[in-house]
């Protein structure tokens, strides 16, 4: 039996995902399953815990961005998390994770 999508408000800064979009600052409106948010939810938690190490390492002076593994994990999740976005986003969510440029034409070929 397949899952019923509901609406969900993401807060991209805060990676916070509310079910009503009343009295929240929010940036991106999906349709998803409880499957597909969990999956979400995952991406983020793990997006924070790179950052805290990201930020641990941008504290030493002779560590540069580029060479650090656990950047290219950062960098590799955040783009994880727009395509997941744009693949679950409705228009004005497809159409802005467009505009910023992250996602390939090839990504943008499977909503369509």
């Amino acid at each position: 039996m397949e899952e019923s999508k509901q609406s969900y408000y993401l807060n991209i800064q805060s990676h916070e995902i509310f079910s009503e979009p009343d009295g929240v600052e929010w940036d991106f409106k999906i349709e998803a399953t409880s499957s597909q948010l969990a999956v979400l939810e995952r991406l983020f938690d793990q997006t924070d815990e790179t950052d805290w190490e990201s930020y641990f390492r941008a504290h030493i002076p002779y560590l540069e961005y580029h060479h650090q593994p656990q950047n290219k994990e950062y960098d590799r999740r955040l783009y994880l998390i727009y395509s997941f976005l744009y693949y679950l986003g409705d228009e004005k969510t497809r159409q802005h994770v467009a505009d910023m440029g992250i996602i390939n034409g090839d990504l943008a070929k499977l909503k369509h």
